[in-house]
């Protein structure tokens, strides 16, 4: 296994970057999402919408109010799991605060050859590899600058994000699963 090294340790990324950030999420499910006080108000029915108080909202909200790009595509089951029933609810709070999430069915994402590790890619030289148990704990990232790494990182990114679907336009498809 890599060197891994705790999330935190790359926090700074998410406000050193230069123009983009963006990530590959491709797990079921995430043990931190499961025991978060946000899910909690999902269960009950409340509204996950932007959060000016929430650290990753008002975040994302600076960094594109100084031009810089927040993205991400989700590769979502058909029909989706629970645990993706949440994130997708949740993530128009992201939307709102300036992130562009793009949602691609997984069977798709596969026809289209996307790994299903997730990573996150700043200004297309820097990879941030997620692992994770069978859980989906985290156990770590692996930081990688390696030139055929990243470039492999920026081809699964543009290859995503032209097939992938707008939040918004997602959920009108699976609402009746939201």
């Amino acid at each position: 296994m890599p060197d891994l090294i705790p999330f935190r340790d790359i926090a700074h990324l998410f406000s050193d970057f230069d123009h983009t950030a963006w990530r590959l999420e491709a797990q079921r499910g995430y043990a931190s999402d499961r025991s978060s006080p946000k899910r909690q108000r999902y269960l009950r029915g409340e509204s996950l919408g932007f959060d000016p108080q929430h650290p990753w909202h008002a975040n994302v909200r600076r960094q594109t109010e100084r031009g810089k790009r927040v993205e991400r595509v989700r590769i979502v089951d058909d029909p989706p799991t629970e645990d993706q029933r949440f994130l997708l609810a949740s993530g128009l709070g992201n939307v709102e605060a300036g992130e562009d999430i793009r949602n691609l069915y997984r069977a798709e994402a596969l026809q289209h050859g996307l790994p299903e590790n997730d990573f996150w890619l700043f200004d297309s030289r820097l990879l941030v590899a997620f692992h994770f148990d069978d859980d989906g704990t985290t156990l770590g990232v692996e930081v990688s600058e390696e030139p055929a790494v990243v470039l492999r990182g920026c081809q699964v990114r543009d290859a995503a994000w032209h097939h992938a679907v707008r939040t918004q336009d997602f959920q009108a498809r699976v609402r009746s699963a939201v």
